[in-house]
């Protein structure tokens, strides 16, 4: 069975005091200055701010994949930051789906064969080609990553992560490598996958036309936040000046 969706306006994340160096003495880097955040269930979220001001490391603690120098991090009533790495493993096999900005297709497996990569090891997953349709490529699924556009890959990249049908899906810079039509047609899929499967969608980018689609708007800046705004109003993708 597959793990259930909080109800939209429930707490998906509950951050506080979040800190993350990298290295010892003069030398440290600190990635994050003591975060607090709440992150609110189903709503689509953008992160902005310049390159090393910490978003991608705040994605990477939350989504499992790297650990807090110190903080609290909680996904609904579960304590991340004191997960094993066993846990956090079964944490972002359960719950979580990434896309990042470049595609990391298999080149020698169709689109098909590349999502279905994922659905082998997922609790209750979508059919691959269900997936593939969620992002407008169902003619497409024989085709191989070489025979496919940029765009079209992303899209099938974005198709893996939902397969899974996570519960947060976190996506790192994911229109960085395309152009503006295609990376809005990118941005609208992700759109999609916040209103019709009702996960928690969470976009990385520098790019700040993109907060214009957001619920809500986190900036940062040297390892912290500085500010937080709630959209009352949104653009839809397309209508993004890019």
């Amino acid at each position: 069975m597959a793990a259930e969706s909080p109800q939209k306006g429930a707490t998906a994340y509950r951050i506080s005091g979040l800190t993350k160096v990298y290295g010892e003495g003069p030398a440290a880097v600190h990635a994050l200055r003591g975060v607090d955040l709440d992150i609110p269930a189903g709503e689509l979220v953008v992160l902005l701010g310049p390159s090393g001001s910490g978003k991608s490391t705040l994605l990477n603690i939350i989504g499992g994949l790297d650990r807090a120098s110190d903080g609290q991090a909680l996904f609904q009533d579960q304590e991340l930051t004191a997960l094993s790495d066993g846990q956090l493993t079964r944490y972002r096999r359960d719950h979580v789906g990434f896309v990042f900005q470049f595609y990391n297709l298999m080149p020698s497996l169709t689109a098909h064969e590349n999502v279905e990569l994922v659905t082998e090891i997922a609790r209750d997953p979508m059919d691959p080609d269900d997936a593939l349709a969620l992002v407008g490529l169902h003619a497409r699924t024989d085709h191989f990553p070489a025979q496919l556009s940029g765009g079209e890959q992303q899209r099938v990249a974005i198709a893996r992560a939902v397969a899974k049908q996570p519960t947060v899906l976190f996506c790192d810079e994911p229109t960085g490598a395309l152009d503006s039509t295609t990376g809005r047609a990118v941005l609208k899929v992700l759109k999609d996958v916040n209103e019709r499967l009702g996960a928690t969608v969470l976009i990385v980018t520098h790019a700040a036309a993109t907060a214009a689609m957001a619920d809500r708007v986190i900036h940062f800046a040297d390892g912290a936040i500085r500010e937080v705004i709630v959209n009352a109003t949104k653009l839809a993708p397309e209508d993004i000046e890019w």
